[in-house]
């Protein structure tokens, strides 16, 4: 009986040290976001944060998203107090406090403040740099004494937004330079997810401080559609998809007096283009021009999508077009190339360090319809090249861009941080 009492010592004491061994690899994440789930269409930083949460909690990480009560039911400043101050969302959780006032996609939510002090973290990781929850976390990280890494995906102050804007806007940026300024120069760390950020942030931090991780996209989410986009919409088989939200940065206008030019070009015979998106005080704007430039037999508009319907349009479509006027590093063209579809976007800002021209994608002159119609013309007529492009970005997301990928590399900086 001694005999096996040994034995049975030793095997618990060797349980217990793996346990402990694992349990030490394991931590807290604090993510911190200006919107989450249900409000999808805020875009990249939403769907960024989501990534790194639902894998790493899949490893076993507690991870938890601190956030706003953002809805999107129907416009960018629907914020929703039934919505769940607290929800389990597979492995990872998600808190959400109240938005006491907002403007220009800056919310404010002090809740968000208590809520995490009242929380344990090993670590705090922020995306959004000139948002009010940044700056929240940021001063968390201080008083909590630990790491603070932080992204930005916005472009800091090179968004052209910030020119020639409104007074009370102005006022605004005034306000958000020393925002910037603190967070970053409390961060441990900065992620960039290419060398055109990088050399934004470089003009506020060491390069030292700076790592590189490219954005990547979730594969198993963009295979989940089961909806028939052409039957459901009644849209021909042959439509171009333009999916982003309607402001006048997305460059829409240039896609819409480009589609002026070849509306009557025998190439555009039964082609029909699907404007999916959701409202960012462009689309009065937008539905004037349409009716303005006679476009109403080849647009079909589609307002607040779900994300079925975005995937099912991914799906269905010949090609993307995204005529971007600023981007930083847009995630809608990796998607499209997780559907193997190419896409004609701008040699605007970050794009050409996100995708590359001529390899999986047609990129022309921002605000540039002749341009961008005779790009539209070529791929339409060659659909060879399209859907070479097409294979070509697949593979550039399944080797490279994928959440995967981005994951991974957070954590190895998350574990450098921590250990």
């Amino acid at each position: 009986m001694q005999k096996y009492s040994f034995f049975i010592n030793e095997l618990v004491l060797i349980i217990l040290t793996m346990r402990d061994f694992i349990s030490s690899n394991y931590m807290k994440i604090a993510l911190a976001c200006p919107a989450s789930l249900p409000a999808t269409q805020f875009g990249g930083i939403l769907f960024l944060s989501i990534h790194i949460a639902k894998r790493l909690s899949n490893e076993g990480h507690e991870m938890t998203i601190y956030t706003s009560d953002l809805d999107f039911a129907n416009n960018a400043s629907t914020f929703n107090r039934k919505l769940p101050k607290k929800e389990k969302i597979g492995k990872y959780t998600i808190k959400r406090t109240h938005v006491w006032f907002s403007t220009f996609l800056f919310f404010v939510n002090p809740g968000m403040y208590k809520q995490m002090m009242n929380d344990d973290f090993d670590l705090i990781h922020t995306i959004g740099v000139r948002s009010f929850q940044s700056f929240i976390a940021t001063i968390v990280s201080k008083r909590k004494k630990i790491p603070l890494v932080i992204a930005d995906q916005g472009g800091l102050t090179t968004h052209p937004d910030l020119k020639n804007a409104s007074i009370i806007k102005r006022i605004l940026i005034q306000f958000q330079k020393p925002l910037i300024k603190f967070v970053i120069n409390n961060a441990t760390r900065v992620i960039v997810a290419n060398e055109y950020e990088k050399k934004i942030f470089m003009k506020f931090c060491n390069e030292s401080k700076i790592t590189t991780v490219r954005n990547g996209i979730d594969l198993d989410e963009l295979n989940s559609s089961n909806t028939n986009f052409i039957e459901k919409y009644k849209v021909p088989e042959k439509f171009i998809l333009f999916l982003g939200r309607f402001h006048t940065v997305k460059g829409i206008d240039v896609l819409l007096d480009s589609i002026s030019q070849v509306k009557n070009n025998k190439l555009m015979n039964n082609v029909k283009i699907v404007i999916m998106g959701v409202d960012f005080g462009y689309e009065q704007v937008m539905e004037k021009k349409i009716n303005e430039l006679e476009l109403n037999d080849k647009i079909l508009l589609i307002k607040n999508p779900s994300r079925e319907d975005v995937l099912s349009a991914y799906n269905a479509c010949k090609f993307l077009v995204l005529p971007s006027k600023w981007e930083l590093s847009p995630l809608t063209p990796l998607e499209g190339f997780a559907f193997k579809k190419t896409v004609i976007s701008t040699t605007a800002h970050g794009i050409p360090y996100t995708i590359q021209h001529n390899e999986n994608c047609i990129l022309v002159e921002p605000n540039n319809p002749t341009e961008l119609s005779n790009a539209i013309l070529d791929l339409i007529d060659d659909e060879k090249k399209s859907k070479e492009l097409g294979l070509a970005g697949y593979n550039l997301v399944h080797s490279t861009c994928n959440s995967k990928n981005m994951v991974k590399e957070t954590l190895a900086i998350y574990e450098k941080l921590v250990e």
